[in-house]
């Protein structure tokens, strides 16, 4: 039974910081890729940031790049997704995600998902 669980989110002033995380169980790091995804108020779900199984680098998207930070820690089967310099634009229900197929940026080709945690930056 695959299960992801994601949490740390919150209320934060623009230029704060966040982390958030994410339990996973029933995957493994080494047989699926991993990634975060973000869903605002009237927006699609969009990619922010995947971590893949072979471990190279991280890939984000370009609008947390340098700001966002994805890692992971095998023994505690958690994945994290470090939020600095936060902004207004950022505020969104956070999700983690994992795929055993191609870590396409589409959400569609994610099979798993955790249940989401919000984050709102205040200006």
């Amino acid at each position: 039974h695959v299960q992801l669980q994601a949490s740390g989110g919150g209320l934060v002033q623009a230029g704060g910081s966040l982390r958030l995380s994410c339990v996973v169980s029933g995957v493994t790091f080494s047989s699926h890729h991993m990634g975060w995804f973000r869903q605002a108020p009237g927006k699609e779900r969009e990619v922010v940031g995947k971590l893949r199984r072979n471990n190279s680098n991280p890939f984000y998207a370009d609008s947390v790049k340098g700001r966002f930070t994805i890692s992971r820690d095998i023994s505690k089967v958690t994945m994290y997704l470090q939020m600095n310099r936060l902004e207004p634009e950022d505020t969104a229900v956070y999700y983690c995600a994992a795929t055993s197929g191609l870590a396409y940026d589409s959400p569609r080709y994610w099979n798993y998902w955790g249940q989401g945690t919000q984050v709102t930056v205040s200006s």
